[in-house]
């Protein structure tokens, strides 16, 4: 027998009234009764209440012991007294009458308790993040995201994958964020970089021969903090399949995530087979390529509209004379809503860096008006064209947006989400998943003005390649596409491609020469060119969909032993400082200048 426990603290129910246990755990807290002492020990697995008499000799001991101390407890399981029992835990029906208790760890003062779930600030929480991963919710996460991997893992292999682990030490590549370099000891001057993903590696493991390969990859990426995203390091379930289309690699991620989704939460599904939207669509409708589909409003492009004479609003006419566009979201049946509504809305935007929100409502007396600031400037004819062109009836309210494209998708895709949450029609019961698809391959970068890969560089371009027309790159699309659920990017993937002059052909548009992809990518290019099967993939963060399931709107609530905002790990004081000896060792001479 364990001499530390004959039962876990929630493993005890009437069945064991009358016996002699032994459990073990944390003080989780004490309720002292002048003659009884009650005291809820826990442990990874749940409570069990103890209760000790003041004539115990070992009452003293726990009654001067502070919360979170660590005990062996002994004693005859009884029967709780009628009315005393909780419903809310396991052992409810129960207690220990505690015979001895044995101190296997005392606790300080804490610097944030255990008990109950009160906000404390993050810096407290992750320097003493041992003391945090012990209270109810934060270890209900952490459990969750372990039951989470193993279940793609067995998803995983069911669908005939198998799992591979690729190098960690690698060479930098432009993966698009910063590297993590780690210096080499045995080559001086030279670096290895950690892996942003296994992008290479992965598509080597197609090459060679190997069918269906996952992995739980730790990714690491040198870029700041987000609600959404660690600083440092993820993970993602990285995912490659050997001669697939678009459409394939879509069938397996479904089919995990709706079998993953259902498993672990009572929310629906909106689909279970994920609708598919260009990403031109999605900037249009949604202003955004991560749209929130739990969320009716739509955004519609009226540009047209304001090119017509009985619009008199000149100051977006002017604009749109200049080549800006004009764009509305349409919210249903709130011609009661009060003035304040839209006011405050457009007050947001304005807080937001835009010029604010034009608006008015659509209502019926006699013929067809806006009513509203600008409601005014629009005749009859106008209002029913517009009706037409937004599906908007009586009763209706019009948000209009005037500006350059990017600024336009920027503050209407913020202010479809900003007006759904103030009239509450997102449904949060739901989970909406879709693929976003068709990316352009390349975009023009607006510092530089130079052609830039929009996604990843390997990607295959759409078509057949005797007919793609290289002298206009910005019209090429792609095979690539993101998994987006309700607003969350949860991953982008791609087919790849494995030609190796294609490769070259693509990477000089955005001004690689043949030398600096050979460079770059010399092992791959080089597997390329000894036979590669059509092959893609696709790799879902395993952060982003715990904190989905979990109902976390911050990435950290997931994840172990996070860092802050500013890349830190408080708790081990990491980064840190290293001694001269080490550096020396590594060829590395520091020169930061003290400010």
């Amino acid at each position: 027998m364990n001499k530390y426990r004959t039962h876990n603290c929630s493993e005890l129910s009437e069945k064991e009234i009358n016996q002699k246990v032994v459990i073990s755990g944390w003080l989780h807290r004490k309720r002292d009764h002048g003659n009884l002492l009650f005291i809820d020990l826990r442990d990874h697995y749940g409570i069990t209440q103890c209760v000790i008499e003041n004539k115990n000799n070992f009452f003293p001991t726990l009654e001067k012991s502070k919360p979170e101390s660590v005990f062996k407890i002994s004693g005859k399981v009884v029967r709780r007294a009628s009315g005393t029992e909780n419903s809310d835990l396991k052992t409810g029906k129960i207690e220990i009458m505690i015979e001895s208790a044995e101190v296997l760890s005392n606790a300080k003062e804490l610097p944030m308790p255990v008990f109950g779930e009160q906000d404390y600030p993050e810096d407290v929480r992750l320097k003493y993040r041992f003391l945090d991963l012990r209270r109810e919710e934060m270890h209900k996460n952490i459990v969750l995201r372990s039951e989470v991997i193993s279940f793609i893992r067995s998803e995983m292999l069911k669908l005939g994958f198998l799992e591979y682990q690729t190098p960690i030490l690698t060479s930098s590549s432009p993966e698009g964020a910063r590297d993590f370099l780690v210096p080499s000891r045995l080559n001086p001057g030279k670096f290895y970089a950690l892996p942003q993903a296994p992008q290479q590696f992965k598509q080597l493991i197609m090459v060679s021969g190997f069918d269906k390969y996952f992995q739980i990859a730790p990714c690491f990426r040198d870029e700041d903090a987000r609600a959404d995203r660690s600083p440092g390091e993820f993970y993602q379930l990285d995912l490659e399949m050997s001669f697939v289309e678009q459409e394939d690699v879509f069938k397996v991620v479904e089919k995990l995530m709706v079998n993953l989704f259902k498993k672990f939460s009572s929310k629906k599904l909106l689909n279970n087979i994920f609708p598919r939207i260009s990403f031109k669509d999605t900037m249009i409708k949604y202003g955004t390529d991560k749209p929130d589909l739990r969320n009716p409003l739509i955004i519609q492009d009226i540009t047209e509209l304001f090119k017509r004479d009985d619009v008199k609003f000149d100051i977006f006419k002017k604009l749109v004379k200049k080549g800006s566009i004009v764009r509305a979201i349409i919210t249903k049946n709130t011609k009661d809503k009060p003035r304040s509504f839209f006011d405050n809305i457009d007050k947001w935007a304005k807080e937001q860096g835009a010029s604010g929100l034009a608006y008015f409502t659509l209502e019926k007396d006699g013929e067809v008006k806006g009513k509203g600031p600008v409601g005014k400037f629009f005749g009859k004819d106008s209002l029913l064209e517009l009706m037409n062109i937004c599906k908007a009836e009586i009763g209706d309210s019009v948000f209009l947006a005037c500006g350059k494209e990017k600024e336009v998708q920027k503050i209407l895709s913020t202010a479809r989400n900003k007006i759904a949450q103030d009239l509450d029609i997102i449904d949060k019961d739901t989970f909406a998943f879709c693929w976003i698809v068709d990316y352009p391959m390349y975009e023009l970068d607006e510092i530089s003005n130079k052609i830039i890969f929009s996604h990843n560089p390997f990607s295959m371009p759409q078509g057949k390649i005797e007919e793609l027309d290289f002298s206009k790159p910005l019209e090429i699309k792609a095979f690539q596409y993101d998994i987006v659920c309700n607003g969350i990017e949860l991953s982008s993937g791609a087919i790849r491609n494995h030609i190796p002059e294609l490769m070259y052909k693509l990477f000089s548009i955005a001004g690689y020469s043949e030398k600096k992809v050979n460079e770059k990518f010399s092992g791959m290019i080089n597997a390329f060119s000894y036979g590669a099967p059509p092959h893609g993939g696709i790799a879902p963060g395993i952060d982003r969909i715990v904190m989905l399931l979990a109902g976390k709107e911050n990435i950290r609530e997931v994840t172990l032993f996070p860092m802050n905002q500013n890349a830190q790990d408080l708790m081990m004081k990491a980064p840190s400082d290293v001694d001269d000896a080490q550096l020396k060792e590594l060829s590395i001479k520091k020169d930061i200048k003290k400010s």
